[in-house]
């Protein structure tokens, strides 16, 4: 092919820049100055989209008679394809060659590179890519996000045939279940990077949970499966009703002119709402400041109640679009007592009209929810029917003595306040039954500490607060695990936690209206007066222990003196303590540090000497549970004292998760033995009188944990629990409960020498196979029970970092069968991921496991998507 030439236009390109620079400007000018409503953002998106299809059609035909290729097309791909764009969008254009041709030839790419230069030239920011249908299709196969680009593709010039193949090559090689995992997976890895919540005080309105990439989502899977391009589609194919069609455009809407607004405002491409740009964005909206309200705070609040709607109902849409494709809507449910249903890990409504006919369902739900170890979320069926309940959490619902009850088995159950409050407030529920809570929902906080609005910096303490009963999070809290561990009635705190910061943004002190506000709580949920106290005194005085620890003079025993009265006993003590830790660092990420948690516990540790109580680092259970352990090594002659130099390695978890037994046992077996360069392997009969406990101890590695797993299935062996520790010099101390056909109950006589010789087996045989450098084998393929096949968990998994960023909490949900674990276990070792701790339990058929791991590869997004996609493979 011939080098091209000087398109003979070229003098053209001024008047062209000139006249689109113009027109742009013009149309967003007119926008800002008219009433800003649906139409207008609509009006504006369409028209920009247009301007620029013009002013790219004028330039292909220059380029395309100066050397372009014939029989080329140009094709719009993103954002730009599907007729809409935002006044500072990239261009993302796709030129789409015929077969034969490559974009490597010189003559082509001086063509193209012309064609873009003049794009850059006019002020189109086009983004562009050159393939063939068959590079298309490779590159979408390799690459989601070119699958989606290319989903949205809008035919602009050139060949359309052309362009028609590749649309019909696109859709041949689509597969709508792979499509849908992956961008679940890529939605759940985009939502932890914006810390779960629609309520972050500088919100991305794109790309934030509840934005308006929440609803590309749904399109984008909806059109891969063939369900629909459109809302009014979707309710076609019954994936939503025609109420929340019209919910799902007016909110769309709400955020496209909000994001409009700021694009235009800002004259740049800026998607955050940040605070520097909040207050001119309400303005161009028409809002005022007032004494009692800033302008930024109308336009949040509008913006956070769009953003919770698009979340509720992109919960229902995909859950309603994974159904369809993998066929679940007919699945076989389990009935959870007479008015709900479990659909693999989901609880669902036994009936559409149940909360119109029994409005004290709508409290059971998140009871039942909360109470159901392997209930993981609410269905589809069951976000729709709480969605369009919402009329029925009036005033005599908020005052039903039955509800009222309901509400206080949810905050005292032993566990799952976390997970079931967050859920009643994205669905609403919580602020309409508490409707002090509704008032702070998307209230925004001014200061430099909070990073989260009131409603979500609430939840965020609740959840800290629980974690610190959680011996899963020990690591992360230590000396609060050793207060909480002594502690009684912790629904005590979840109520403070709840109420702390209710009254903000009512002027006055928050802190004491707050106060007034729980005291009511109490009063109408029957709880009694010195927990009510209690808890009052904690709402009015949650700001206290930080002021006094952070602005007093410690060293003064005035100071001292004065904090210990005003807080009176070491239980309001240790409550207060645990209120603060959890208030701070629910705040901000950054807002927590090391000195700060010192000068906390310099204080705690002060004013409990001053009112005479024991020191928290002997926290009465787990020192009970030492000197027990003690009594037992006496009996087996062990020395005193050679236990300390196992203990010392070890953090609170470890002595948090296991009983007396268990470190007489591990210290027993270690004490000589701590530094020992080979596996140390111990076995012994289960002390719950089924089959074998095994103890390993060995310098930890990456895949070490998949070894010890594969050995097990491999050998014919059934894991029930597993304990992973790590100790402080760098050693694995796992303990397991295994059973097989040959270990099934104690044995005595004859049967107890085999059982013997199994031990020793065992021992010999896994310490042989952790020095092995042979790769890992694959793990076995188990089969499954009648049950499981006609009563299927859903597999899921759940991947979230830590507060710090650094570890990661793996849970994973599947049916249970053999090889299970060293399924899991090998992915890990696979991705060079360290095991932290872990934590098995086995519930019936349904296996619910939870792992603390890092590792690089979790740091980088494609690779960790590749970990959960070959994670979601193994348990499938």
């Amino acid at each position: 092919m011939s080098l091209p030439v000087e398109p003979q236009g070229l003098s053209d390109l001024p008047a062209l820049r000139r006249a689109f620079r113009e027109g742009k400007a013009e149309r967003i000018e007119r926008f800002m100055r008219a009433r800003p409503t649906a139409t207008t953002a609509h009006l504006l998106l369409t028209q920009l989209a247009r301007h620029v299809d013009a002013t790219l059609k004028r330039l292909w035909r220059l380029w395309r008679l100066s050397g372009m290729p014939r029989g080329a097309a140009l094709v719009a791909v993103g954002g730009y394809g599907r007729g809409e764009l935002f006044p500072a969008s990239d261009v993302d254009v796709l030129v789409l060659l015929p077969e034969g041709l490559s974009s490597d030839e010189p003559g082509i790419q001086a063509s193209l590179s012309q064609f873009v230069t003049a794009c850059w030239d006019v002020g189109l920011e086009i983004g562009q890519s050159v393939r063939s249908v068959e590079e298309c299709v490779a590159e979408a196969l390799a690459d989601v996000t070119v699958q989606t680009a290319l989903l949205e593709a809008r035919f602009l010039f050139g060949a359309r045939k052309l362009f028609e193949r590749f649309v019909q090559a696109q859709r041949e090689v689509m597969d709508p279940a792979a499509f849908l995992r992956a961008k679940t997976l890529e939605m759940r890895q985009r939502h932890q990077k914006y810390e779960d919540t629609p309520y972050a005080l500088e919100p991305n309105c794109k790309e934030s949970p509840g934005g308006l990439r929440d609803l590309q989502v749904v399109i984008w899977v909806a059109r891969a499966a063939g369900l629909g391009r459109t809302w009014r589609e979707l309710a076609a194919h019954g994936l939503v009703t025609p109420f929340e069609a019209r919910q799902l455009q007016r909110n769309e809407a709400q955020l496209k002119l909000i994001r409009a607004r700021l694009h235009s405002v800002a004259g740049r491409r800026e998607d955050r709402l940040v605070f520097d740009l909040q207050t001119a964005v309400a303005e161009s909206f028409g809002d005022r400041s007032t004494p009692g309200q800033r302008a930024s705070e109308l336009l949040m609040r509008r913006y956070y109640w769009a953003a919770k709607a698009v979340t509720q109902l992109n919960q229902v849409l995909m859950l309603n679009i994974e159904e369809r494709i993998a066929g679940l809507a007919e699945g076989p449910m389990r009935p959870v007592g007479d008015k709900f249903f479990d659909r693999g890990g989901l609880l669902e409504v036994a009936h559409d009209d149940l909360y119109q006919r029994d409005r004290h369902a709508i409290l059971e739900t998140f009871l039942v929810y909360q109470s159901n170890v392997g209930i993981k979320g609410l269905s589809a069926r069951t976000l729709r029917a709480l969605y369009n309940a919402r009329g029925q959490m009036d005033a005599a619902f908020r005052r039903d003595p039955v509800n009222r009850a309901l509400f206080r088995q949810i905050l005292t159950a032993p566990g799952g306040q976390t997970h079931a409050f967050r859920l009643m407030n994205q669905t609403s529920v919580l602020g309409r039954y508490l409707w002090v809570f509704r008032r702070i929902v998307g209230q925004m906080q001014h200061d430099l500490f909070h990073v989260y609005t009131v409603d979500q910096h609430i939840l965020m303490v609740l959840r800290n607060v629980r974690r610190f009963f959680v011996p899963e999070h020990a690591h992360e809290y230590p000396f609060c695990t050793q207060i909480a561990a002594n502690f009684e009635r912790p629904w005590v705190l979840y109520v403070a936690a709840l109420f702390h910061d209710v009254a903000k943004g009512r002027g006055g002190d928050h802190s004491e209206l707050g106060g007034h506000e729980v005291r009511r709580f109490c009063r109408e949920h029957d709880i009694g007066p010195e927990d009510a106290r209690l808890i009052e005194f904690l709402v009015r005085e949650h700001l206290t222990m930080s002021r006094v620890a952070q602005k007093e003079d410690l060293s003064d025993p005035d100071t001292l003196q004065a904090f210990a009265r005003r807080v009176g006993d070491t239980r309001t003590l240790a409550a207060l303590y645990l209120l603060t830790v959890a208030d701070i660092r629910g705040t901000s990420p950054k807002v927590w540090n090391a000195w700060k948690g010192k000068l906390l516990e310099d204080l705690y540790r002060a004013t409990l000497r001053a009112l005479g109580g024991a020191q928290p680092n002997a926290a009465a259970e787990i020192d009970a549970r030492k000197q027990e352990a003690r009594q037992i090594l006496a009996l087996h002659s062990q020395l005193p004292g050679s236990e300390e130099a196992v203990w010392k390695t070890l953090e609170i978890s470890y002595f948090a998760r296991h009983d007396a037994a268990d470190l007489a046992w591990h210290a027993r077996c270690l004490s000589r033995r701590l530094d020992s360069e080979q596996p140390v392997v111990s076995a012994r009969p289960s002390s719950v009188g089924e089959g074998l406990q095994v103890l390993v101890y060995a310098r930890d590695r990456q895949d070490l944990f998949a070894r010890i797993c594969g050995y097990f299935d491999h050998a014919g062996f059934n894991i029930l629990d597993a304990k992973v520790h790590t100790t402080r010099h760098g050693y694995a101390l796992d303990t397991f409960e295994v059973t097989s056909p040959q270990v099934l109950a104690p044995m005595h006589g004859e049967a107890e020498l085999q059982h013997r010789d199994l031990i020793a087996l065992v021992e010999n045989q896994l310490a042989a196979a952790l020095v092995s450098g042979a790769p890992l084998p694959e793990p076995s393929r188990g089969r499954q029970s009648r049950r499981v096949k006609h009563f299927p968990v859903t597999p899921r998994i759940s991947l979230k970092p830590d507060e710090r960023g650094q570890r990661w909490l793996l849970t994973v949900s599947a049916s249970d069968r053999s090889g299970l674990l060293y399924a899991i276990a090998r992915v890990l070792a696979q991705h060079g991921i360290n095991l932290q701790l872990a934590k098995v339990s086995t519930l019936g058929e349904r296996v619910e496991d939870t792992f603390l791991i890092d590792g690089n590869s979790l740091q980088r997004n494609r690779e960790q998507i590749e970990f959960e996609t070959q994670l979601l493979d193994a348990i499938a």
